[in-house]
């Protein structure tokens, strides 16, 4: 809905038509995703490498017990998740005033910093408020959602948000499987150096080479002559917040499953010798199938509309969860999965894309980063509810509640934009 060309004037002359944020990076837009997708790849890589060793640091920095070891390794994951989800508004918010390219400096220089600091913990307290520390500062993958939701065109903004969430989800994937051998070269707190290392990298590419034409005069006010346009806003505003849910129901779907799959797969009959390698596959199944198709569901948006591929995208990953509950070998959970990232991966870049075409250029930022905190708090949400339905009702009812999530919030979308085009049309002036 935001205008594409605003205007400006003096005293006594006609206005003069000034390019948009988006028309004026529009040569910029292309490389700026490539140093995006490579800066989100490093900083994912850096925080989920950790997950082969983190209850072996928690024990080497004083704790004993089982259980608590795994407690404080949960906290210790969840910390930075959570510091993030506080922090992008805030970030987002910054990026409309001062624009997108400090926010993803800032993001790597602090990530680079904390990431070293990690491994010269002496305690798990510290361990998990440098973790939070690194989700509060951080967020590089975010600020790139932003940077690229703003400059992209808007009849390719599906397919470049498809083509950045390829870089997190690989370095998600990729991060494990680092963190599997490298303490065994430099050591568990030189992996922590490594990682700042690898991110101070991604820094400075981003400093020499991403470009941004950010005019604070322009770029920070509402377009003249738009109050029409600013009253049809408000209307949107039942739709956004049918998009940030969304958005957390994408993560919480699949996260659901994760604190009961190396149960759930040891129930198939898999020895106790094998399930942590088993269950390692299956959890990264779905991120594989979400790398294949992702942007090219984005680029479907592009030409059908985001609102369609919300939809279907939701629909079939809850007729794909279905199944999952009976599964009697984990090769089989395995392939399920890996359809479901298929079809769910359209619809994180199909939300962006519709929250960028309902606000303003000014807004972008703040409601991307709005977005981003619904996907952090889906993230935390979603083992929580399924590790609960788990323990109280049983392992197979985690998909089906899931699934009756999932198709409820299609019709949450589709009730939504029918609700949008009304509204829409009754603020409209005639």
């Amino acid at each position: 809905m935001s205008t594409q060309i605003d205007t400006i004037s003096s005293p006594g002359a006609a206005p003069l038509a000034v390019a948009s944020y988006s028309d004026r990076n529009a040569a910029y837009w292309k490389r700026n995703l490539a140093i995006a997708v490579f800066g989100s790849f490093t900083t994912l890589v850096s925080l989920s490498m950790l997950l082969p060793f983190l209850p072996l640091y928690v024990e080497q920095l004083g704790v004993t017990s089982s259980a608590s070891i795994v407690q404080w390794s949960g906290i210790a994951f969840g910390a930075t998740f959570f510091g993030t989800a506080l922090t992008a508004p805030l970030w987002g918010h910054l990026a409309d005033r001062y624009g997108r390219k400090p926010m993803l400096v800032r993001a790597a220089i602090g990530m680079a910093i904390v990431m070293s600091l990690i491994g010269t913990a002496h305690s798990v307290t510290e361990l998990v408020l440098l973790r939070l520390l690194a989700g509060l500062v951080g967020g590089y993958a975010s600020a790139a959602t932003v940077m690229v939701g703003t400059q992209a065109p808007r009849n390719r903004a599906g397919w470049a948000l498809g083509v950045l969430s390829i870089g997190a989800l690989s370095g998600s994937l990729v991060g494990p499987l680092v963190g599997g051998f490298l303490p065994d070269l430099v050591g568990i707190r030189g992996t922590f150096f490594v990682g700042g290392g690898v991110i101070a990298v991604a820094a400075l590419i981003t400093i020499f080479f991403v470009r941004e034409d950010f005019n604070r005069a322009l770029d920070t006010r509402a377009p003249p002559g738009n109050g029409g346009d600013a009253k049809a806003g408000m209307a949107h505003k039942p739709l956004i917040i049918t998009l940030l849910v969304t958005a957390m129901m994408v993560l919480l779907a699949n996260m659901s499953i994760e604190p009961i799959i190396t149960v759930y797969i040891g129930e198939l009959g898999v020895p106790r010798d094998h399930l942590a390698r088993m269950a390692g596959i299956v959890m990264a199944a779905s991120a594989f199938g979400s790398m294949l198709t992702s942007a090219r569901l984005g680029a479907f948006a592009d030409r059908v509309g985001s609102n369609k591929v919300i939809i279907g995208c939701l629909l079939v990953t809850a007729l794909v969860m279905v199944p999952q509950a009976f599964v009697t070998q984990w090769w089989q959970l395995a392939v399920l999965r890996g359809l479901m990232g298929m079809s769910m991966a359209g619809l994180l870049p199909a939300v962006a894309k519709g929250v960028r075409a309902l606000v303003e250029d000014h807004q972008t930022g703040k409601t991307l980063g709005y977005l981003q905190s619904s996907q952090f708090a889906g993230q935390v949400v979603g083992p929580l509810i399924g590790g609960q339905i788990g323990a109280w009702v049983g392992l197979r009812e985690v998909f089906f509640v899931t699934a009756v999530l999932l198709v409820l919030c299609a019709a949450l979308n589709r009730w939504a934009h029918r609700q949008d085009a009304s509204l829409v049309a009754l603020h409209r002036p005639a």
